[in-house]
């Protein structure tokens, strides 16, 4: 209790003498800069993924073979979440002579849920969205099936004992699927017509669907909920079961945003780390001052310890609060580009704001306290007595442990942070050697330059370790600034190049060996470019190292479930695909003679266990084929290009009779295309993605807006780390300047010497910063990001022109009230 009035009555002191003012605002920095990005980029996250689920027309979908309770639907309500229910059902739809396979979907009102449905009033007429739903009596009909029979708006179609009349085409629906599954044409219908047509019955393959929509805290807590009153045989969707395409692009814009808000903490990291140093600095006295009356290290320690942890209480409260109502303004000037109301931010930024100023208080501070304890009570009498200096592993060892337990906190995302943390470091040890470099090198330079050069000059080699120390501070703050340039304009670029506008927006499936050069042709006639068709066959893995594969599956993994109760998609190829990239292992020389491979994507091999050197087998038509695993890849989904989990290296599977798959692009004026296509090829299932592609392009587009706005905030952050560097020796320069002007140097003179001073220093932390950028960027495309990384020459001329006008302008500014200060006042202080 002692210690913590003790604490208490000094921090008041010092608050009050202004003592803490730049600790205090280093700290706010941190704790106002990581909330502000983790509140606004957790409402972006939420946003995104709810605009992504419009690929489940929902948040969550529930299926069955059989009724599904209306205490699923009651429950819901209850939470507040939005539901609706429908089935769907395979049937013939006739129309005079002619028939084909239809998917029929009778969905009540209120569907869908997330997304809208695209309509037309004829065939290949213009799309519109709507928020309605046929009329009792009507259906709404899938340009496929409409091309397969012949018809087109007005046509009465027999769907089982019924005739329903066609009143829209049906474009497109959020739930279309992308998964190869719900191939059949959709026919959109009531529920209130399915009894009528007589095609639900004992023994009819329906399935039965309910959805549901809202906060995300209702949606976890009816997934709870659910699992504790679950039947056979239902199953709940979610995003990533519906479409690992939208699911690959919402986890890339999640490592952006968490990039961004990583860089924003590095920052913060900075500006504490330089107001902890002045803290010490200017407590070395006190301390020598409380020892000589007879304060125990232990009592000291403990009163600088409990002063810092009620400054980071303090600094967390104030913090997290300018935190959120700087997400606020955020989200009000996003307005108009983030299209739609931004959900409610999540609550994890509060702990986090509480934990953040303590964490890195610890980390930055608590190194100067343990050497505070050691200052001599002989300093009181001997100014130049100080406290051993630490070891260096002890005083950034511990910094370094604190931050990035923090970043892995945050971005939950090791790898990032790892990369991120790796690029610091080396960029540190580059600039403290650039650092001593110049300062060992001023020497020959100050009898070459003017006066006010030649002060300048001198200061820096006459601080050595505090110039050194600067530099690193001014060049960290430049190389995170740079970094985000880098993120905001090239990796975000990059990605969104990517997925250009030519990109596949027509898969086709089921094509048949002996259709593969008429189909070749059609699209050649037709002025469409020629597709590249990527073998394909079913085959279910029965093996692995001769045990049952379920041995080595991980159970609760849904991936690795669905591929073991189900025949799996397998290819061969001789090539590496675009968009794979091997991540362990070697792919295949076609020249080196080896036996039966196979190259598996790595999150599946992850799931079923694999290591490479695994011998896996699959009945393929009653042929067991063994092969061994000699490459793990990562696989880039949302490439929209033909991908597969396990691709067999050649003559292997070659023999095997298969079918075809392709992707193809088709413009606006090619969409009657495929009304000849259905009827030329009616055995061919084409799957239209165009939706898909614009859930997708939505995500990058929304995470370009975050970026940019996140952006300028941390801009913000990155100035107030200049800002703490400058401020770190504004003590000494104060003496330095009343010294100076007593001796007779100008008041221009001094301000000219400290505007050299800062341009030398950023000039140099601008060239560095802008190298380790460019490093750091070309490592988070390459291995993060799996993106091709151009080099931009512009960051290099920015990171010179913004090193020497930031750090320039910064300390001119700051200095600038110390020079005038009188020169009797000043000496007086000290």
């Amino acid at each position: 209790m002692k210690s913590l009035r003790l604490a208490w009555l000094k921090l008041r002191r010092e608050w009050r003498a202004g003592e803490h003012l730049v600790l205090l605002l280093a700290l706010l920095v941190a704790v106002s800069s990581l909330t502000a990005v983790s509140f606004f980029t957790s409402r972006v996250e939420r946003a995104m993924a709810q605009r992504a689920n419009e690929i489940l027309a929902a948040d969550l979908r529930l299926r069955s073979s059989q009724p599904l309770s209306p205490d699923y639907l009651q429950h819901a309500k209850a939470l507040g979440l939005k539901t609706a229910e429908g089935e769907f059902f395979n049937s013939v739809i006739v129309l005079n002579d002619a028939s084909s396979i239809s998917s029929a979907r009778a969905m009540g009102l209120g569907y869908p849920l997330r997304g809208r449905l695209k309509v037309s009033d004829r065939l290949n007429g213009e799309a519109y969205e709507t928020t309605q739903l046929p009329a009792i009596g009507e259906v709404w009909a899938d340009p496929r099936l409409l091309s397969r029979l012949s018809a087109n708006v007005g046509s009465s179609l027999q769907v089982g004992k019924s005739m329903l009349t066609v009143s829209k085409v049906l474009e497109s629906r959020p739930d279309q699927g992308s998964q190869f599954v719900d191939l059949a044409p959709t026919l959109l219908l009531r529920p209130e017509d399915v009894a009528a047509t007589g095609l639900v019955d004992v023994g009819s393959r329906l399935q039965y669907l309910q959805l549901f929509a809202g906060s995300a805290q209702a949606i976890a807590e009816f997934n709870t909920w659910w699992s504790a009153h679950r039947q056979p045989g239902e199953r709940l969707e979610t995003l990533h079961d519906a479409s690992p395409q939208v699911q690959s692009s919402i986890e890339r814009a999640a490592k952006f945003l968490n990039l961004t808000a990583l860089t924003s903490v590095l920052l913060a990291g900075v500006a504490v780390a330089m107001g902890a140093r002045r803290y010490a600095t200017r407590h070395l006295d006190i301390v020598a001052l409380m020892k000589s009356m007879g304060a125990s290290q232990a009592l000291v320690l403990a009163i600088s310890t409990i002063e810092l942890g009620l400054l980071g209480v303090i600094a967390g409260v104030l913090g997290t609060a300018m935190g959120y109502v700087a997400q606020l303004g955020l989200a009000f000037f996003a307005r108009d580009l983030l299209s739609g109301e931004l959900p409610a931010p999540s609550l994890n930024p509060l702990w986090l704001g509480m934990l953040t100023p303590l964490i890195v208080l610890a980390g930055f501070a608590l190194p100067p306290l343990l050497q505070l304890k050691r200052v001599p009570p002989a300093r009181v009498l001997r100014h130049n007595a100080s406290p051993p200096k630490l070891r260096y592993f002890t005083v950034y060892g511990v910094a370094a442990i604190a931050v990035i337990a923090l970043l892995i906190a945050l971005v939950r995302d090791v790898r990032l942070v790892v990369y991120v943390a790796f690029g610091t470091v080396a960029t540190i040890l580059v600039l403290a050697l650039a650092g001593w470099l110049l300062v060992r090198s001023l020497g020959g330079l100050r009898r070459a330059v003017g006066v006010s050069w030649r002060y300048g000059v001198a200061n820096i080699a006459r601080r050595g370790r505090e110039s050194v120390v600067q530099l690193v501070a001014f060049g960290l703050g430049l190389m995170v600034l740079l970094l985000l340039l880098v993120v905001r304009n090239d990796l975000l670029t990059d990605w969104r190049l990517s997925l250009p506008a030519n990109a596949p927006n027509q898969f086709l499936i089921n094509i048949s060996p002996d259709k593969v050069d008429a189909l070749t042709k059609f699209f050649i006639d037709h002025g469409v470019a020629t597709p590249q068709l990527v073998p394909m066959l079913r085959a279910r893995l029965v093996s692995v190292n001769g045990n049952a594969p379920t041995q080595h599956a991980q159970q609760s993994d849904d991936r690795a479930r669905g591929f073991l109760e189900r025949e799996a998609n397998l290819t061969w190829a001789k090539d590496l695909q675009e968009g794979n990239k091997i991540v362990a292992g070697q792919w295949w020389n076609a020249n080196d003679g080896g036996g039966p491979r196979v190259s598996v994507e790595k999150n599946l091999a992850d799931s079923l266990r694999l290591k490479l050197g695994d011998a896996i087998a699959f009945n393929v038509g009653g042929e067991s084929i063994t092969a061994v695993v000699t490459s793990f890849r990562e696989v880039r989904w949302d490439s929209f290009k033909p991908n597969f989990f396990m691709v067999f290296s050649p003559g292997v599977l070659d023999k095997v009779i298969g079918t075809y798959i392709t992707s193809i692009h088709l413009g606006k004026s090619q969409r009657s295309v495929m009304s000849d296509f259905y009827r030329q090829f009616p055995e061919v299932t084409a799957i239209d993605i165009d939706a898909l592609l614009t859930q997708i392009r939505s995500v990058m587009d929304n995470a370009a807006v975050a970026i940019q706005y996140v952006f300028a905030f941390s801009l913000l952050a990155g100035i107030s780390v200049l800002l703490a560097a400058v401020q770190a020796t504004r003590d000494e320069r104060r003496y330095e300047s009343a010294m100076l002007r007593t001796l007779g140097a100008s008041r221009r003179i001094v301000l000219q010497s400290v505007a050299a001073e800062f341009i030398v220093l950023g000039l140099l932390a601008g060239i560095l910063g802008a190298c380790a950028a460019s490093a750091v960027g070309y490592y988070l495309a390459t291995e993060v990001f799996n993106l091709k990384y151009h080099f931009d020459f512009n960051v290099w001329w920015i990171g010179l022109l913004g090193g020497v006008l930031l750090v320039g302008t910064t300390g001119i500014a700051v200095t600038r009230s110390v020079v005038n200060v009188p020169p009797a006042a000043s000496l007086r202080e000290s």
